[in-house]
């Protein structure tokens, strides 16, 4: 437990002296908020336009970064990654041990769908397989957990659970968070959740710090989700789309800052056949000038 602690302490994560008072000063929540979708921001958009912000940010400078520059430490590129690819979506597992002694729920941002057929997902986590996290230890152990997908209803218990409590306290209680039974895992599925993965582990792999050679530092896992659960007001008659007026994630942003979906837009994807423009851009086979 201290060992998280540190590590917390280290990485400094939150940017206020004073997070309260700064959140005092905020605008309050908006409850009735709904999504909004917009233009594009420049709807005459055409094929080998280019950037839609008329050419400004080819005027600015970038900074190369090397990440294993001498003294420069993991942490620092932790926390650039963490705020630059956002929003990042948030794996929030629900896991139990083999003998159903521990059961664990747990927040991870480095999580991701990676494919539909089979659905497969990958979740990282920071640290090796023999200091492992509560998550990880009971993955693992199991061969099988639930991913919950987080919503603003329960944003706040969500968070909870990413506290430093030592392995066998169960986060469950923490949150407040209801369980509920899953189908083909014996892990358990948050019912306040929009949508939930019944999944199973596919493969584990270890990594090793570039910085110090045998320190193992990350281990990715890739899970395959044998059932979906979906809430019934969220789910189209087909049961294929999900409606984000009622699922409203949280996606996860850098520090310790979340974003909502408030505001989207849409675009549709080219077709060669029957754009103009795609023609006159491309070269003819053949034509090397």
């Amino acid at each position: 437990m201290s060992q998280k602690v540190d590590a917390e302490k280290k990485i400094q994560r939150n940017p206020h002296p004073d997070f309260k008072k700064v959140e005092a000063g905020r605008p309050a929540w908006h409850e009735d908020a709904p999504p909004e979708f917009t233009q594009t921001r420049k709807t005459d958009w055409k094929l080998g336009n280019g950037g839609n912000d008329g050419g400004a940010s080819l005027s600015k400078e970038h900074v190369p970064i090397d990440p294993y520059e001498e003294g420069r430490p993991a942490t620092f590129n932790y926390k650039l990654l963490i705020s630059a690819i956002v929003p990042r979506p948030i794996g929030f597992l629900s896991t139990r041990s083999k003998d159903g002694t521990s059961t664990n729920l747990a927040p991870f941002s480095y999580f991701n769908v990676i494919g539909h057929d089979p659905p497969l997902f990958i979740v990282s986590f920071s640290g090796g397989m023999e200091k492992a996290k509560d998550s990880l230890r009971n993955l693992v152990d199991s061969g099988e957990c639930c991913i919950n997908i987080i919503s603003e209803h329960f944003a706040e218990a969500a968070n909870a659970t990413s506290i430093n409590a030592p392995y066998g306290v169960s986060e469950w209680a923490l949150s407040g968070l209801h369980a509920a039974p899953c189908t083909h895992v014996k892990a358990s599925r948050v019912k306040e959740a929009v949508f939930s993965i019944e999944a199973k582990l596919v493969e584990t792999r270890e990594f090793e710090s570039r910085v110090t050679p045998g320190k193992k530092t990350n281990v990715l896992v890739i899970l395959e989700g044998v059932q979906f659960w979906a809430r019934d007001d969220a789910i189209n008659e087909d049961k294929n789309l999900i409606d984000p007026a009622v699922l409203r994630p949280i996606s996860r942003l850098g520090g310790i800052s979340y974003g909502r979906i408030m505001q989207a837009f849409e675009l549709e994807r080219p077709d060669f056949a029957i754009t103009e423009d795609a023609q006159h851009l491309v070269k003819p086979k053949g034509d090397d000038q």
